[in-house]
C-alpha cells in the first residue's frame, strides 16, 4: 500500500478481479514410426513436410511414417512431435557389409551414405569452376548410378558460410560428411572420386525399416524418454499415432499379439496423460466382419482417450512411384486439426474430406456401417459427387456420457486451458475474496466458450455453473490448504441421426392424414 506524502493527483494500476484464461493447442500430433535417418527416441518438433524432410529423411518404402506426416500436413495440420524408433542413431556410423569400413576416405574427409540411401554412390572432389576461384575451393560433387544428384560448387574446408561439411549437412538427403581424423587440420582434397559402400538390408532400406521389434519398442520407458515414454514430457500433444506399427506387421516383424499390445500400451499412455486421444489403426485388409471381431472380441478396448478409424485409405506413394493403401491415422488427425481450425474443437471432426485419399481398401455397405458405428468403429466412405469423408465421430468407450469424440476433446481442452489459466490462484490467501475472483475468472473463460457455440443452452446459466464458496470450502479444506470449485459444463452433442418425418396432407382439408 503505497504512503502518500504530498497533495496531489496520483494513479496508480489495481488488480481488476478476474484474470483471462487463454484456450490452449488442440491440433498437436505426435507420431512413432520408421524414417531413413534421424534423431532416435527424440520427440522432434516439426512445422512443416520440407522440416521433416530435412530431419528425417523422404518417403520410405514399405514405411508408413512419412506419408502419415505428409497427409497430417496436407489435410490441415500444422504442429507435430515425431519420434523415430527402430533405427540407428543418425550421427552413427552406418553399418559396414563383412567387415568393410562403412565410410571411404576423401583426401582428408570421411563420406558415407545417408541410412536409406541406395544405388550406387561415388563422390568426385573436382576442381572449383569459374575464374580465378579461391586457391582452396573446390566442388563436390555426388552421383548415384552414375547421375549427379547433388552439387555444392565453391566450397572450401575452412570455417565459414561455404564450409564443405556445413554445406553437406544442412542440404544433403544421400551423404554425410566428417572429418576422417578428429582434431587434424583440414585441407582441400585433391581432384578424384570414391565409390560409397551402402549395406542395404534385406527386405528394406538401412536404418529405416528394422527386422526386429518388439511391444517395449512403441511403448518406450518415460525415465530413458523412449517410445511413447518420451512424449510423456511434451504437454503440447493432444493425439497420437503410431502408423508403422502396421507395416511392421506387414513385413511380418512383429504378431497381431504384439500390435494389441502396442496399442493399448498407447492407450494407457493417453489415460495417463489425460489430454490426449489415440487414434489406432485396425490390421490392413479386413472384410467388415473381421474388423467387428477384431473390435469387440480380440481387442476389446473401452476407453474413452482412444478412438480407430476404418478401412485403410489408397494414396500416392512417391517411393515406388505408384498407389499404395495406408493406415488413415495420419490422415485423420490433419482433419482433426482443420477442424479445430475452421469450426472448434467442440465440432465432431466427422462429415470431412480426407485429402490425398483417391481409394478406400474396403468400399462399406449402409448394412455394415450399421454393424460398426455402434461399436465405436468410426467408418471411413466415399459418396459419389461428395469425396471421401470420414464418417464417424466416436470414442472406444461404453460409457455413453463419453461416447462422442468431441466431448471428450472439448473436455480436454477446458480442463487444460483451466488449469494453465489459473496458476496465479496458488498461495493466495484463501478467503472469500478469492473464490470470488476464481469464479469470474473461470466464468467469464466459459461464457466465451459459450458463445462460440461450445456449450449447450440458451443463456450462460443453462450452458454452465462455477461454484466457489463456503459451501465447496469448508474450515478443513481450508486448513488443509486447499481451494475447491466445482465446475459444471453442458456440452453440445452431434446430430448424429438426422430424421425427418414427412406427413401428407389431405388436398384441400389442411390437415393431417395419419
Amino acid at each position: 500500500m503505497p504512503h502518500y506524502q504530498s497533495p496531489g493527483v496520483y494513479v496508480e494500476e489495481v488488480d481488476s478481479g478476474s484474470r483471462p484464461i487463454e484456450g490452449v493447442g488442440t491440433s498437436v500430433a505426435a507420431f512413432i514410426g520408421f524414417a531413413r535417418k534421424g534423431p532416435l527416441n527424440t520427440p522432434t518438433l516439426i512445422t512443416n513436410w520440407s522440416q521433416f524432410v530435412s530431419v528425417f529423411g523422404e518417403f520410405v518404402e514399405g514405411a508408413y511414417l512419412p506419408s502419415s506426416v505428409y497427409g497430417f500436413f496436407a489435410n490441415g495440420g500444422g504442429i507435430c512431435y515425431v519420434v523415430r524408433i527402430g533405427g540407428a542413431e543418425a550421427d552413427e556410423a552406418a553399418p559396414a557389409a563383412d567387415g568393410a569400413e562403412p565410410a571411404a576416405r576423401l583426401g582428408p574427409f570421411a563420406v558415407r551414405a545417408l541410412p536409406g540411401v541406395t544405388g550406387a554412390l561415388s563422390v568426385e572432389a573436382a576442381p572449383a569452376e569459374g575464374e580465378n576461384p579461391p586457391a582452396d575451393a573446390f566442388t563436390l560433387l555426388v552421383r548415384r548410378d552414375g547421375e549427379v544428384v547433388e552439387s555444392y560448387p565453391g566450397v572450401t574446408a575452412k570455417r565459414g558460410k561455404d564450409n564443405v561439411v556445413a554445406q553437406v549437412a544442412a542440404r544433403s538427403r544421400v551423404i554425410r560428411l566428417e572429418a576422417a581424423d578428429k582434431g587434424a587440420a583440414l585441407a582441400r582434397p585433391e581432384p578424384q572420386t570414391v565409390s560409397l559402400p551402402v549395406a542395404a538390408p534385406e527386405g528394406g532400406s538401412p536404418g529405416a525399416l528394422p527386422e526386429v521389434l518388439s511391444a517395449g519398442t512403441y511403448v518406450g520407458d518415460a525415465d530413458q524418454r523412449t517410445g511413447f515414454g518420451g512424449l510423456e514430457a511434451v504437454e503440447e500433444v493432444t493425439m497420437v499415432a503410431a502408423p508403422d506399427l502396421m507395416s511392421a506387421y506387414e513385413r511380418g516383424v512383429v504378431d497381431l499379439e504384439t500390435v494389441i499390445a502396442v496399442q493399448r500400451g498407447m492407450i494407457t499412455h493417453c489415460e495417463t496423460m489425460g489430454d490426449r486421444i489415440a487414434i489406432l489403426d485396425p490390421p490392413p485388409a479386413m472384410s467388415p466382419q473381421q474388423v467387428r471381431a477384431w473390435r469387440q472380441e480380440t481387442t476389446g478396448f473401452d476407453s474413452k482417450y482412444a478412438t480407430m478409424y476404418y478401412p485403410w485409405i489408397k494414396v500416392f506413394d512417391p517411393s515406388v512411384g505408384r498407389a499404395v493403401f495406408m493406415p488413415p491415422s495420419g490422415h485423420v488427425a490433419g482433419v482433426w486439426a482443420r477442424n479445430d481450425s475452421t469450426h472448434g474443437v467442440h465440432k465432431a471432426p466427422a462429415n470431412e474430406v480426407i485429402r490425398e485419399a483417391i481409394a478406400l481398401q474396403t468400399q462399406l455397405t449402409k448394412g455394415e456401417h450399421d454393424l460398426l458405428n455402434p461399436i465405436g468403429l468410426n467408418c471411413i466412405r466415399s459418396f459419389p459427387g461428395r469425396g471421401i469423408r470420414i464418417w464417424g465421430a466416436r470414442t472406444l468407450s461404453s460409457d455413453a456420457a463419453w461416447r462422442y469424440l468431441n466431448v471428450r476433446r472439448l473436455f480436454n481442452y477446458l480442463e487444460e486451458s483451466i488449469l494453465a489459466g489459473t496458476q496465479w490462484v496458488v498461495f493466495e490467501p484463501n478467503d472469500d475474496a478469492l473464490w470470488a475472483r476464481i469464479r469470474r475468472t473461470v466464468a467469464a473463460f466459459l461464457v466465451n466458450e459459450w458463445r462460440r457455440g461450445a456449450l449447450f443452452g440458451l443463456t450462460p446459466d443453462e450452458a454452465f455453473y462455477v461454484r466457489c464458496d463456503r459451501e465447496t470450502n469448508p474450515p478443513e479444506s481450508i486448513d488443509a490448504g486447499q481451494v475447491i470449485c466445482q465446475i459444471g459444463v453442458a456440452p453440445v452433442k452431434p446430430a448424429e441421426f438426422v430424421v425427418f418425418r414427412l406427413a401428407q396432407l389431405s388436398a384441400g382439408s389442411g390437415s393431417v392424414d395419419e
